[in-house]
Parts: structure tokens; C-alpha cells; sequence
């Protein structure tokens, strides 16, 4: 305590900083601790002693290795005692040895540690971890102003940070945190633009943040909507990450469509939140449309009809297609088509139809075996999967099919009259053959 006293006289007066190099961890977290509270932020010797910190945690993480080959390395571990950061790290399991001896920062001292740690290229994953340690440990105590000058103080220094060192979970922990808070823009808008940057890696569950305090509806959709705006406007996603952000988008609106006071002006701007280029099939957001229409059977049709226009009908899959050309609650006619597919079933059924005349052109290469596998297709009557709008065409196959067979009967009569014919060919032979004997006798 002594030395910490004289430490603050040493600042006042602007001795020279070599004076406090050989000090042990615990007395410098004192002298710090006075020095917050007696002298101003811009003070040099503060950021002197600030970065004296910093170089000790640096060469407690760094180990032996480091001070093997660096003589300022070494000058820092000889002037350690049994308090010393070599000795903190032996007897700690852990990187995070320091962070709880750190908490006795104010913001204004974390800004400076923080500069100074990135000077020195410390790891800075581990810095934003600690980072978060210090936000949750304030919150345990602080009051609401208090909290509110944490977060905004945590999130500007997480913004000066390499994006990738950023844990998306922690991230999402303090924007839930900062919602109650009402945090200043600036950072407000930082944090979600550091989410928004690393969107394509988050999960459902990242997104579910609760709706605001008095609101009806049950998730913040907007906030949503602005994480996928700062997601795009970053402008450097590759295709990959479009279609990540694309399904999360799709299963998001899959778990808010549910939600009867959500309205349908916040519905459709998610469905147009991602880009069409992003999706290769629109079928998750088909069954999502789907479920917000049967759920809001109250919507107007100039409601659903926008909200449907969000569909590309060409991306939907054949399967999806046909239930959404049958879907009744798409009542518009603009918006129902008949979906394309490389080789739907009536064309299937216009080969079968083809094959079956070949079967009476040539019943004679066809073995009993063959003729009852090669049966046609059209006695299954898959005529189901004929779009129910399009009745005329649905009749003529139906014509085509009850033709094919009866000319299938036809062959069948044919061919038993040709084989009775032949048959008694056969025995006329034969009875010739047994009577020449008698002739030549």
C-alpha cells in the first residue's frame, strides 16, 4: 500500500517511468485503482501504466517461450516476486487468470487497457472474451445508467476488433441485454452491424429475440429485418452465405407466420428481405406463406395477393407446384400456374399410350410373360396429379386411356383367333405326314 501511495506521488510529480518496472502485479492493480480515481484519463503516465499491464499479462500468456528470446522479457519476469504474473500463470488452469483482477476498471480505463492490448497484438479472441466477462460481472451490480454506459463502452470496443474473433452467441446475449437499456445509436448500430456481418452463421434461436416491452407481437421482426439489411449491405457475401442467410430467413418466417398479430405489410418485407438470387428453391417459403394465410383467414385478397407475388413459381419443385396450383387460400388467378417439370406424369402416360399401339402392331414378338409386365400404366389411373383447373384435359386422357383399351382387347381376340388358326395348320400338317406312308404302299 506504501508503494502504491508513492506511485501516485511519482505520477504527480512525473517521475521517470523506470521507477515503477520492478512493481509486482497486486501493487500495480492498486496504484491503478488510485490512479482512476485521481487522475484524468489523458494522463501520460496512466497510459504508461496501463500499458506496463498490459505487457505483463502478455508475457504471462506467452511463457517461457517468449521470454527466452526477448531481453525486455526478461527484465519483466526477474522484477516479479512470488506475486508475479509467471507465478499468477503457474498456478492458474487457465488463459483468463486476469480478467477478474481487471474488473476494477472503469469504461474509461477499459478503453485505454483495450487500445493498448491491441498495440501489442495480444490474442484478441481471448480479449473480446474478456470483454464480455466485464460486461456480465458489471451487470451483476450496476444500476440501469451504469449498465447502459457498460454496454455502449463493451460494444465500441468489440467493434474495433477483427469480426472473425467475434462470438455470434455472445453478440446476441448483448443485443438481448441492450434492448431494455436504451443504448445511444451509434452503438446500437455498431452491434448490429457486427451481427449482421457473420448472419449466414447464426441459428434460429439467434433470432428469436423477444417483441419489444408493449408490443402485441410476440418477436422483434424489425429487428430482424435490419440484421438482414446490414447483412446485405455489407456487399462481400458470397453465394454460399446468400442461401445460408436465405433458409434462416425461411425457417424465421415458418416460426413467426403462426403469430396472429403479426401484420402482413411486416410479413411481406421478410419475405422480400432476400435477394431472389439467393434462393434455388422457394418451397420453404411457399409452406411459410401457407401456414400466415391459414392463420390470418381474415387478410384481404389485395393482402395476398402482394405477399404472393413474393413467390418465383419457377423455383418452386413439382410437388410443391401442384399443391400450390390446388391451394385455395391463393385465390388469385394471376398468381396460379401450372407448374413445369423436365417429364411430368402425362407425358409418362402419352409413352404408355404410344407402347400400347406398338402391342397391336406387333403382338406376335411379345411372350405372355412380357405382354402382362408391359401392361399399361394407365390401369393405376394416376389421373390425380392432373392439375384439378384443366378438366378438358383431364377427359381427354381419360378418353385415350379407356381406347387403349379396348384396342388392347382387340389384340388380346386377335391374337387367340391367330394361335387357333395356327394350331389347326399344325394338326393338318401332321394328319398329311401320318397318311404318306399309305399312299406309297
Amino acid at each position: 500500500m506504501e508503494k502504491a501511495t508513492q506511485f501516485v506521488d511519482l505520477v504527480k510529480t512525473q517521475k521517470s517511468f523506470e521507477e515503477i518496472k520492478c512493481w509486482t502485479w497486486s501493487e500495480l492493480l492498486i496504484a491503478l485503482k488510485q490512479c482512476q480515481e485521481s487522475l484524468p484519463n489523458s494522463s501520460t503516465m496512466l497510459k504508461k501504466c496501463m500499458d506496463l499491464l498490459c505487457q505483463k499479462i502478455s508475457l504471462a500468456d506467452n511463457g517461457a517461450s517468449s521470454s527466452a528470446s526477448s531481453v525486455n522479457s526478461s527484465r519483466f519476469r526477474l522484477s516479479c516476486d512470488s506475486k508475479s504474473t509467471e507465478s499468477l500463470k503457474t498456478n492458474s488452469a487457465s488463459t483468463t487468470w486476469w480478467f477478474d483482477d481487471l474488473l476494477v476498471f472503469t469504461t474509461e480505463s477499459l478503453e485505454i487497457f483495450v487500445q493498448s492490448m491491441i498495440l501489442h497484438e495480444f490474442d484478441q479472441i481471448l480479449l473480446s472474451k474478456f470483454l464480455v466477462h466485464f460486461q456480465k460481472s458489471k451487470f451483476l451490480t450496476a444500476a440501469t445508467d451504469e449498465k447502459r454506459k457498460v454496454i455502449e463502452s463493451v460494444v465500441d470496443m468489440l467493434d474495433t476488433l477483427d469480426e472473425n474473433v467475434l462470438s455470434l452467441k455472445a453478440l446476441f446475449d448483448i443485443l438481448r441485454v441492450s434492448l431494455g437499456l436504451n443504448i445511444n445509436k451509434d452503438s446500437k448500430n455498431r452491434l448490429e452491424a457486427m451481427i449482421g456481418s457473420r448472419l449466414s452463421h447464426a441459428t434460429l434461436d439467434n433470432l428469436l429475440v423477444p417483441s419489444p416491452c408493449g408490443a402485441n407481437y410476440l418477436y422483434d421482426v424489425k429487428l430482424v429485418l435490419r440484421l438482414f439489411k446490414a447483412f446485405l449491405s455489407g456487399g462481400l457475401n458470397q453465394a454460399s452465405q446468400l442461401s445460408k442467410a436465405a433458409n434462416l430467413m425461411d425457417l424465421y418466417m415458418a416460426e413467426v407466420a403462426p403469430d396472429p398479430c403479426l401484420k402482413s405489410s411486416r410479413f411481406l418485407a421478410l419475405a422480400l428481405a432476400v435477394p431472389d438470387s439467393a434462393r434455388k428453391s422457394y418451397d420453404e417459403m411457399y409452406h411459410a406463406i401457407d401456414l400466415y394465410f391459414e392463420m390470418h383467414a381474415g387478410m384481404t385478397e389485395e393482402e395476398k395477393e402482394k405477399i404472393s407475388c413474393a413467390l418465383n413459381h419457377k423455383k418452386l419443385s413439382y410437388e410443391v407446384g401442384i399443391h400450390f396450383s390446388k391451394n385455395t387460400k391463393f385465390r388469385s388467378r394471376s398468381t396460379r400456374s401450372i407448374p413445369e417439370s423436365p417429364k411430368p406424369e402425362t407425358e409418362s402416360l402419352l409413352e404408355n399410350i404410344n407402347y400400347s399401339k406398338s402391342l397391336i402392331n406387333w403382338p406376335h414378338n411379345l411372350t405372355k410373360e412380357e405382354k402382362s409386365s408391359e401392361q399399361i400404366v394407365l390401369y393405376h389411373g394416376k389421373f390425380d396429379v392432373v392439375p384439378a383447373d384443366n378438366e378438358r384435359f383431364k377427359v381427354q386422357l381419360e378418353g385415350m386411356q379407356w381406347r387403349v383399351v379396348e384396342l388392347e382387347k382387340l389384340c388380346r381376340k386377335m391374337q387367340t383367333q391367330m394361335r387357333k388358326i395356327l394350331k389347326s395348320r399344325v394338326a393338318s400338317s401332321h394328319c398329311q405326314v401320318k397318311s404318306l406312308p399309305k399312299l406309297c404302299s
